[in-house]
């Protein structure tokens, strides 16, 4: 049986395009691009002003977290009530012989004497430390008379900032005129840990236990987050256990990080009993928290490596072993680093797992292990910002400047990192 005749199908005019319509339809289109490419440009501009602001405040306002108002403070050590030995200052019973002198009380006598009566007020809490630290050093001067650069009360220091009270202004302005203040970077803000003293804190403790908790961390969900990648990816047979596994994973990548600081407060302390507010509960706790970004990432790595690479090797003689190894893994690294980058710099900034571990605590030394009382970076200014004092305010903004400066830092020698094992294929 003959297939029948196709009947040819009417022929189709050509587009006019220099027609009026036609002309009013291509100026719509390149009209609607043009919105399109202003209204990205816009985004993009309004996105830089809110990071610019964001960026200019904080520095501006952290910037003065930087510097310390100091006080001349003439102290006459020869008609002191000290009763120090300065050759008993040379040796190591040095600090056993200045802990039992009466150094505030001669700090305060000193002030009292140079500025008049409250002089002692001018000074901060600590300013007999700076005294204390001086005839450490210098164990001659308390046979005569000496001038010690010591730490301004936070009224005198916000005053010399531009920021002080009434009294406080006119604390400075009398200073000023006796050329007995003077600030300076301040240093110890580096070095020092949590005081209850605005002008007598410092970062180090935080930044100290955040370095130790994030290395925990990475040492934890790093490789075991890679393994599991590679074994779902490459070894792991697909039935309904596996899928119930992925599923899982990806449903605890969407978790809540305050979940896991309960998980957290319930296994590792209440359970297994390890030490409270520990840099390794802390990064138990977050290794667990990263642990499914890593894992998530690292499959897509792996998946994304060309199946000619598997069979390249394997047709050379290579084992399944060596093709993961030598091969997928290599290729898929970058990509993996991608996820882990994600993945700390979201731990880096968790506050509320921490706080359910107790890792708020005040502490006045940073630690010195994985298992010693610590604090991190997150926890530490949302302590300061808690605080009722205004000079913890610019604290509070020098410790984000730090906390950004150590993401950036982290951040970039993982992307160096990347750069450095991708290879194109």
């Amino acid at each position: 049986m003959n297939s029948p005749i196709p009947v040819p199908a009417t022929p189709r005019t050509p587009t006019d395009w220099n027609s009026p319509a036609m002309q009013n339809r291509i100026r719509r289109r390149y009209a609607a691009e043009r919105r399109f490419k202003a209204l990205g440009l816009v985004s993009i501009l309004v996105s830089a002003a809110f990071l610019a602001f964001l960026l200019i405040t904080m520095v501006g306002n952290g910037a003065r977290g930087f510097t310390q108002t100091e006080i001349r403070l003439p102290v006459d050590f020869a008609r002191s009530t000290l009763m120090l030995d300065p050759a008993a200052l040379k040796g190591f019973g040095a600090d056993a012989a200045l802990a039992g002198a009466d150094i505030e009380g001669v700090t305060a006598a000193a002030a009292d004497a140079a500025f008049g009566d409250g002089g002692a007020r001018l000074l901060s809490d600590g300013a007999w430390l700076s005294v204390r630290e001086a005839i450490k050093e210098r164990p001659e001067v308390l046979q005569g008379k000496a001038d010690i650069w010591v730490p301004a009360a936070t009224s005198v220091d916000l005053a010399a900032k531009g920021d002080g009270d009434a009294a406080g202004e006119a604390a400075y302005a009398r200073l000023k005129a006796a050329n007995a203040v003077q600030t300076g970077i301040n240093l110890t803000f580096l070095t020092k840990a949590d005081s209850t003293d605005p002008t007598l804190v410092g970062i180090w403790g935080a930044l100290k236990g955040s370095l130790v908790t994030m290395f925990v961390t990475l040492i934890l969900a790093f490789p075991i987050g890679v393994l599991s990648a590679l074994y779902l990816e490459e070894y792991a047979p697909r039935n309904r256990w596996t899928d119930l596994i992925e599923v899982s994973i990806n449903n605890l990548a969407a978790v809540p990080s305050i979940i896991f600081g309960l998980l957290g407060l319930a296994v590792f302390l209440n359970f297994m009993h390890l030490p409270r507010s520990a840099p390794l509960v802390g990064g138990l706790t977050l290794a667990l928290m990263t642990m499914p970004v890593i894992v998530i990432a690292g499959r897509n790595a792996i998946k994304s490596v060309p199946p000619s690479i598997r069979d390249a090797a394997l047709g050379i003689g290579a084992s399944r072993v060596q093709v993961v190894f030598h091969h997928v893994l290599p290729l898929a690294l970058p990509g993996i680093l991608t996820g882990t980058i994600i993945g700390m710099a979201r731990a880096l900034g968790e506050t509320a797992p921490l706080l359910m571990i107790g890792m708020r605590a005040f502490l006045a030394s940073p630690p010195g292990g994985i298992t010693d009382p610590a604090t991190v970076l997150p926890v530490q200014i949302f302590l300061w910002s808690d605080e009722v004092s205004r000079g913890f305010v610019e604290k509070t903004s020098a410790a984000i400047i730090v906390l950004l400066v150590f993401l950036l830092a982290m951040n970039g020698l993982a992307i160096y990192l990347r750069n450095r094992f991708e290879r194109r294929w």
